[in-house]
């Protein structure tokens, strides 16, 4: 039988590494690199995130990183996991463990010997994948090699089952899927998520949200969210998705113009162009108020957006602007090198010109500026035409 080993990558010399992995006995088979950081480095994609497993316990975790001068964090010690600080990056280390009860959002997990047992806990077989951290070997218990070369994401064993240990499975296959995926989806699959669709009504609203924005985030979701809506996946808690065509055009748009993924610009693609109802799905998101306002911003867009897009960009700041084209299908030449010029004039210059100070300056200032922005944001002669009049 062949073995496939890991390939070399540029995390693997991060300073700091080595001794971790010596700390934790990794020279024995004591502890693994897991997950996205070998799934990834076999598909020679940019590792961010490094994960261990072991057979350590927490405890015997702690006490080995101290004697080692490694900072360690217990960001997760109920369900056995420590993270480890070198350089300022974060590295998680996970002791094998096997689900003793899940509710559908969280498990009760109790701690194992086996790695097969630990990997059979994980969604993906892409997921389940171990690396020896000396040796490179990989270990694959569930065909996740297989299915990584063939660009198939499949759960380890019945899909439902796997699926109601964690709700939000759903969401990440078909983020997954996008990912990934280079062959038709997993019929069984697509099949199991569209039964159990209804659980996604048990999440978080902030999980849903974080899952969807990272969805939409990927270089091309629109044929994921097309069978999602399709499969009736957005029904429970977000009916107002209903098509993603839109989100097609617009990520062809952006292709067009060069533009890079934004996760808000895309979801608003989905919405109605509704800013009422995108306020009520922001909150319902809970959304951040940055996330919010601009959510809200999108969903206002209009065909006369084209109209003026300078204008439109001086009163709702260029990200928006150039959100709301794109969701127009417009071009953003006149936005490009272009910054909004601030109003130069104040209330001191009118009173100077003899307007008397009370509230007529504020209205005669914003008389003003709605003429100077209209004319296209004149300065010296062209800007002085506009304050005789106003008097």
């Amino acid at each position: 039988m062949t073995t496939t080993l890991l390939s070399d990558a540029p995390w693997r010399h991060r300073t700091g590494l080595d001794a971790l992995v010596r700390a934790l006995d990794g020279d024995t088979g004591t502890t693994r690199f897991v997950g996205g950081a070998v799934r990834d480095t076999l598909l020679g994609l940019e590792v961010q995130d490094v994960d261990l497993a072991t057979r350590l316990t927490p405890d015997d975790v702690l006490v080995r990183l101290a004697a080692a001068g490694i900072k360690a964090v217990p960001t997760g010690l109920a369900h056995g996991t420590i993270t480890a600080v070198l350089e300022h990056k974060p590295y998680e280390i996970t002791t094998l463990r096997r689900d003793v009860a899940t509710d559908g959002r969280r498990a009760t997990v109790a701690y194992t010997g086996d790695w097969a047992e630990d990997a059979a806990r994980r969604d993906f077989t892409i997921n389940a994948l171990s690396a020896d951290p000396l040796s490179g070997e990989i270990f694959d218990y569930f065909g996740g090699l297989e299915d990584l070369n063939a660009g198939r994401v499949r759960f380890i064993g019945d899909p439902r089952t796997r699926i109601a240990e964690d709700h939000l499975r759903i969401l990440r296959f078909f983020r997954f899927q996008a990912r990934f995926g280079r062959s038709d989806p997993d019929s069984v699959a697509i099949e199991a998520c569209a039964a159990r669709a209804n659980d996604l009504m048990t999440l978080s609203r902030e999980r849903i949200a974080d899952e969807l924005l990272k969805l939409l985030g990927l270089p091309d979701p629109a044929p994921s969210v097309a069978l999602m809506t399709a499969q009736g996946i957005f029904s429970p808690v977000l009916p107002e998705i209903v098509t993603a065509e839109a989100l097609a055009a617009l990520i062809a748009q952006e292709q067009v113009t060069q533009t890079p993924p934004a996760s808000l610009r895309r979801l608003a693609a989905l919405l109605p162009a509704d800013p009422a109802r995108a306020e009520n799905i922001a909150n319902r998101l809970k959304l951040s108020k940055a996330q919010r306002k601009h959510l809200i911003a999108l969903a206002a867009r209009a065909a006369a957006d084209c109209d003026a897009p300078r204008a439109l960009a001086y009163y709702e700041g260029l990200e928006v602007a150039r959100d709301r084209l794109l969701l127009g299908g417009f071009l953003l030449d006149t936005l490009e090198g272009w910054t909004p010029p601030k109003f130069p004039l104040s209330g001191r210059v009118l009173i100077a010109h003899g307007l008397m100070p009370g509230p007529q300056v504020a209205t005669t200032l914003k008389l003003i500026e709605t003429a100077w922005v209209k004319a296209g944001f004149p300065d010296g002669p062209g800007l002085e035409a506009l304050i005789d009049p106003a008097f």
